[in-house]
This record gives structure tokens, C-alpha cells and sequence, in this order.
């Protein structure tokens, strides 16, 4: 059982580690530039935010636990929490089925994220680590804005604007007629 869980845990961190962009492209100093405009700056924002989503969710979860490691208490009390979220959550392929009720997971997801709130305030560290949250989303924003996205590969679909641009040169659907002989 131990091993099992083991194993599940360090594929899940392979499979997040794995989905990371390489770090080279995340901090390409050449690639980095002010905007030109407002729409500039909040287009980089959203395509940044989506192409390097899994670094930046790797920067904000370490800088939160170098604030957690200064109080003992709430690395236990987060490691129970991550462990939570880990069996009830994350690696359930089942619905949760608890007394011969089924459990939605957004309800799952509501009580972890109140037990979430409630380890941060019972060990005192909330105000810390929602600076440290605050900190981190600011430099977040500030990067993903300075960083351009010419350089960047990806396709349509991981594009915020994937479902516009997926049908905005669609197939032949009767809406548009040929005008080549126009």
C-alpha cells in the first residue's frame, strides 16, 4: 500500500515536472521587452499565463513553502492538507462515495479549500503566507507582461483564444461563399 502510494505521488510530480516549459525559454532575457501598449501588455499576460502555467504554478507552491518551513507546525499541518487534497481529490478515479452518498467534486473541492483556509489560520501563518501569494502573483504578472510571446510554439488549442481562432477560419459551413471569381 505504502509503495503504491509512493509511486503515485512521484508519478504525479514526473507528470507536473514533465508538463513544466524548459526553464531556458522561461527565462530568456532576450526575449524580454516592454509592451507597447495596454492590449499588448494584457495579450502577453494571458498567453504568458497559459504557456508557462505549470513554472509559474511550480514558483508560487516553492515561494509559499519557504514561507511554510519557518514553523514546524504548519509543515505538518500542510503536508495532512496536501495529502487531503492528494487522496480525496487528485488521485480518485471514483466518484467518493461516503455512508452511500455520492459526493460531487465540487463539493470535495469546497471542503478541501475550507480545511485549507482553516490549517492556514489554526497555524497562524495566513497573513504570511498570503503575502507571499500576493508577492508572488505580482512578480508572476510582472514577468509574464515584460515577456514577449513571438518566440513562443504553441497551437491553437492551448491558445486563450483557441475556440475564436479553431473557428474563425473553419470549414466551408454555408456562412461564407467563394468570392473567387469576384
Amino acid at each position: 500500500m505504502a509503495n503504491q502510494v509512493i509511486s503515485g505521488i512521484k508519478e504525479t510530480a514526473q507528470a507536473i515536472t514533465g508538463a513544466a516549459r524548459p526553464w531556458g525559454d522561461f527565462l530568456d532575457l532576450s526575449a524580454f521587452s516592454f509592451p507597447s501598449s495596454f492590449a499588448d501588455a494584457t495579450t502577453r499576460v494571458t498567453q504568458n499565463l497559459t504557456h508557462f502555467r505549470i513554472n509559474y504554478s511550480i514558483i508560487l507552491s516553492s515561494l509559499l513553502a519557504l514561507t511554510l518551513i519557518t514553523r514546524p507546525i504548519a509543515v505538518l499541518a500542510f503536508f495532512a492538507v496536501g495529502l487531503s487534497w492528494y487522496f480525496l481529490y487528485f488521485a480518485r478515479e471514483e466518484p467518493l462515495t461516503i455512508f452511500g452518498f455520492t459526493v460531487d467534486d465540487g463539493v470535495v473541492a469546497v471542503l478541501l479549500f475550507g480545511l485549507s483556509i482553516a490549517s492556514l489560520v489554526s497555524t497562524g501563518v495566513w497573513l504570511r503566507a498570503l503575502t507571499t501569494v500576493g508577492f508572488g502573483v505580482l512578480i508572476l504578472i510582472l514577468h509574464a507582461a515584460l515577456r514577449g510571446t513571438e518566440d513562443l510554439v504553441t497551437d491553437d488549442l492551448e491558445s486563450p483564444y483557441g475556440p475564436m481562432l479553431s473557428t474563425a477560419g473553419g470549414g466551408n459551413d454555408g456562412a461564407r461563399g467563394d468570392y473567387s471569381g469576384i
